[in-house]
C-alpha cells in the first residue's frame, strides 16, 4: 500500500517490530517522505491518534509498506 494525506492507518508489529504490542498506533498520514530508503520500506510524517480520532502527537515513523492496513473505525470512532 502506498500511503496518501489523510488516511488513517493501523501501525502493529506487521508493519515494523517497534509497534509490537502496546506500541501499537493508529496514525494519520500527512505525507511520505522521498528520501531514499531500503526497498519496500517508507519514512511517514503524520499524527497518533487517541481513541477518539484526535491527534495526540505529532511522529514521523519508518515502516514496511507492505505492512500497512487502513483502519476500519467502528460507529465510535478509531478503534
Amino acid at each position: 500500500m502506498i500511503p496518501q494525506p489523510g488516511d488513517v492507518l493501523d501501525i502493529d508489529h506487521a508493519a515494523s517490530v517497534q509497534f509490537a504490542g502496546p506500541s501499537r498506533l493508529v496514525f494519520r498520514v500527512i505525507s511520505m517522505s522521498r528520501r531514499p530508503t531500503y526497498v519496500g520500506w517508507a519514512w511517514l510524517t503524520g499524527y497518533a491518534l487517541d481513541d477518539t480520532g484526535a491527534a495526540m502527537e505529532r511522529r514521523e515513523i519508518f515502516v514496511c509498506l507492505a505492512g500497512l492496513r487502513l483502519n476500519k473505525p467502528s460507529s465510535g470512532g478509531v478503534r
